[in-house]
């Protein structure tokens, strides 16, 4: 079939499944959009900046599973989207973002908005084209969606010049794709397989460390199973919060800089680490010459990349977690003796008793623990949470009760301010018989603080909760600990009415000083079904803890600070 290279954008989303796109339009990409304009086919959220649409694609396909699709135009339209899909691909998330280009005739010739998106999105994408003619933009339309769902899901960029969208060519959207460089291994070694399995059984200390490849790979189930069958305990990643499910008792928490002791001490005293998904992340590792030092490791991932990458592995395994755990299965059931680990557990219940994680609720003051445990008690499992970047991240990944995987989406391995509310309205689309929450700070909701727009447009009713110390939190409490109380440029006391603010946009907002006021609040934002501020005043200077200072061994805690209750 004849048609423009517009049209076949669209015929290629359309052919993918693709119910949802967001983006921001331009010259570049205006061919694009025209035909947008004529079809019915999927939907069009107009964000109110770039960097907000890819975002929001990236909480699509993180709540659901999915391809996100984002589009922007060239130049400052796409550098604005950058920060997007570096966020996507440092926690391997499956996206399409298609911006337009200067006519070919004019790349390189520093024309106007022209910029070299492959060579800035090289390093932060799992692939990137640029289409050099019409014949061969419907095959690359159909490896650019393989490719960011197959393997280690990531980001794929195509960038598309503007005369390139306008010509008329043959449209034949390939059914399937060879690319004989790319392979992605699924099924395993049997034999790297057996002998990972003989090392369960012989161990007496094993350790589940399961990271956000096990969502990517649909495998919770599975791993429950792995768990259950030889009552193995498991510690989750930040990314995997919600795999084992919060009142499973073979979940000691979540490990790392901010972990649980329990969970942390695990690692530190296990002689078997069974690495399902996990890439042995900094903040999981603390210093790598102290990490796990009586441990032997299975790890288990799709991308070859990863294993070794930062610690010896004794059993290496590339394929997908979910294939690989479902290998096992069968053969630990004949072999594995639950009772062999009894001590184990039983060490690891001491170290929980001993210093679990808590906070003191002391005076008028809401802490902001008490938040994120509160909305848990509201919504538990109806609820799906974003969060942005900073101490209202880390208390969220601590106290709130996750049921599912896909509950739980936040910027992990980049750390994005102002991810939160632009992923929430994108995992609210996705999940639309869901209440959406993003927990946020003061600091962070102002970095894409134009989105209320979108989501009143769009009658998206995400509610937004602001853990307001007038502080970025994270820098100020690094500052407290290690830098003197020197607050250089911390102190976010000016600050915006952010009640009138959501008004002004078209959504609500509540300020709360009490836990009757935060009941109160949820109560109305719940039923209100509109884009909402809930903005609780907690205290300025309470800390995330445990914390295990940079650089520092995983077994070496701050577990408590003297002004913890100063208020």
């Amino acid at each position: 079939m004849k048609m423009s290279g517009a049209q076949m954008v669209c015929e290629a989303i359309i052919a993918e499944g693709v119910d949802t796109v967001f983006g921001y339009p331009g010259g570049a990409i205006m061919n694009v959009y025209d035909e947008i304009y004529k079809q019915n086919a999927f939907r069009h959220i107009l964000t109110r900046h770039e960097q907000a649409a890819v975002h929001a694609a990236d909480g699509y396909a993180r709540a659901t599973g999915r391809v996100g699709v984002a589009m922007v135009t060239s130049g400052p339209g796409f550098t604005n989207a950058v920060t997007g899909l570096a966020t996507a691909y440092m926690d391997s998330v499956p996206l399409v973002v298609i911006s337009g280009q200067v006519p070919l005739s004019l790349i390189g010739t520093d024309g106007f908005q022209e910029v070299d998106a492959v060579g800035i999105s090289r390093p932060c994408t799992k692939h990137n084209y640029l289409v050099h003619s019409i014949e061969d933009l419907p095959r690359i339309l159909k490896e650019a969606f393989y490719i960011a769902r197959s393997g280690r899901p990531g980001p794929v960029l195509v960038d598309i010049p503007k005369d390139i969208t306008g010509e008329i060519g043959e449209f034949v959207y390939p059914e399937h794709v060879d690319l004989p460089t790319y392979k992605p291994r699924y099924k395993g070694n049997d034999r790297q397989i057996k002998k990972a399995v003989e090392a369960i059984v012989n161990a007496k200390k094993p350790l589940l460390y399961l990271g956000g490849g096990v969502v990517l790979s649909n495998a919770y189930e599975s791993i429950r199973s792995l768990a259950e069958m030889g009552q193995i305990p498991a510690v989750e990643t930040l990314m995997a919060r919600g795999v084992m499910g919060a009142k499973n008792p073979l979940l000691i928490g979540m490990l790392g800089m901010h972990g649980s002791y329990a969970a942390n001490m695990a690692m530190s005293e296990t002689d078997l680490i069974i690495a399902l998904g996990a890439r042995f992340d900094d903040r999981v590792t603390g210093k790598l010459s102290e990490f796990a030092r009586y441990a032997d490791i299975i790890h288990v991932d799709i991308d070859p990349a990863n294993i070794g990458k930062l610690v010896d592995v004794d059993y290496p395994i590339v394929g997908d977690v979910k294939t690989v755990v479902d290998k096992m299965l069968p053969m630990l059931e004949k072999k594995v003796d639950p009772d062999r680990y009894q001590v184990w557990r039983d060490i690891l219940a001491r170290y929980d008793e001993l210093h679990p994680l808590t906070y003191n609720d002391c005076g008028d003051v809401i802490k902001p623990q008490w938040v994120i445990e509160r909305l848990g008690q509201l919504l538990g499992e109806k609820a799906v949470i974003t969060s942005d970047v900073g101490q209202h991240q880390m208390w969220a990944a601590q106290f709130y009760p996750f049921d599912r995987p896909r509950q739980w989406i936040n910027s992990g391995g980049l750390g994005t301010m102002g991810y939160g509310f632009p992923a929430a309205l994108g995992a609210q689309m996705g999940q639309p018989d869901k209440v959406v929450v993003n927990i946020t700070g003061d600091g962070s909701i102002l970095m894409n603080v134009q989105e209320l727009v979108t989501a009143a447009e769009n009658k998206l009713p995400v509610i937004n909760v602001i853990l307001n110390n007038h502080f970025l939190g994270m820098v100020r409490q690094w500052q407290t600990f290690f830098y003197d109380k020197r607050y250089s440029e911390t102190d976010l006391s000016f600050q915006p009415d952010w009640k009138l603010l959501a008004e002004a946009c078209g959504g609500a907002g509540y300020d709360v000083t009490t836990k009757e006021e935060f009941d109160a609040a949820m109560e109305a934002a719940i039923a209100g079904g509109k884009v909402t501020f809930v903005n609780v005043a907690v205290d300025r200077f309470e800390n995330v803890l445990p914390m295990v200072p940079a650089g520092g061994a995983l077994y070496n805690m701050l577990l408590e600070h003297k002004e913890q209750c100063d208020g």
